[in-house]
């Protein structure tokens, strides 16, 4: 009898996992103020309320669909582009992302290091991911490879997401390894 009970509240949980699992590949959806900040710091994503820090324990979906991953600090916007925080970095309730220094802005945009007397704050919002227009075809070529690259982080972020669930069957990522193929393809080739 003992061992029945036993089973049937393992089977009760495993019949839950599959929603949590799904919400938390999405990110639970958050509410938040107008002063709500996602702000990298010591590695990980706090939740910032003017001068209160809450640690995330939880990847998160703003109202605006912008995904933000609290461990890594990769910030997924609508559309999928992707961006990695940097120390500082905090995106605001809108979805829109501020870089903490100039330097951080520019690696995001890949355009380098910041200019030399650059003030040690600057704000900046990076709505996409632009080729300069003075651009050489190597440093697009590369850039390209970045973005192709930063793709595959995020896909294999989302497989061991969802092998690290403790499911008694395998989760399908079937779509996945297809999407991860696809990608392998394109940086063989360059394109």
């Amino acid at each position: 009898m003992k061992h029945f009970l036993l089973m049937m509240s393992a089977a009760g949980a495993l019949a839950g996992a599959p929603h949590r699992a799904a919400a938390q590949q999405g990110g639970y959806p958050v509410a938040t103020t107008a002063q709500t900040q996602f702000v990298y710091q010591n590695g990980a994503v706090l939740r910032r309320e003017g001068a209160t820090t809450t640690p995330l324990t939880q990847n998160v979906r703003l109202a605006n669909g912008t995904k933000i991953n609290y461990k890594s600090g990769i910030v997924e916007f609508p559309g999928g582009k992707l961006t990695t925080l940097a120390e500082g970095d905090f995106v605001r309730p809108d979805g829109g992302l501020v870089f903490a220094t100039p330097a951080s802005a520019a690696a995001a945009a890949g355009s380098g290091p910041a200019p030399a007397g650059a003030p040690a704050f600057s704000t900046y919002t990076l709505p996409t991911r632009v080729v300069p227009s003075n651009a050489t075809a190597e440093t697009a070529a590369l850039q390209l490879r970045v973005q192709l690259l930063e793709r595959k982080v995020a896909l294999l972020d989302r497989k061991v997401a969802l092998l690290a669930q403790g499911q008694a069957a395998s989760p399908d990522t079937r779509q996945i390894d297809l999407d991860l193929t696809a990608l392998d393809a394109q940086l063989q080739t360059g394109k």
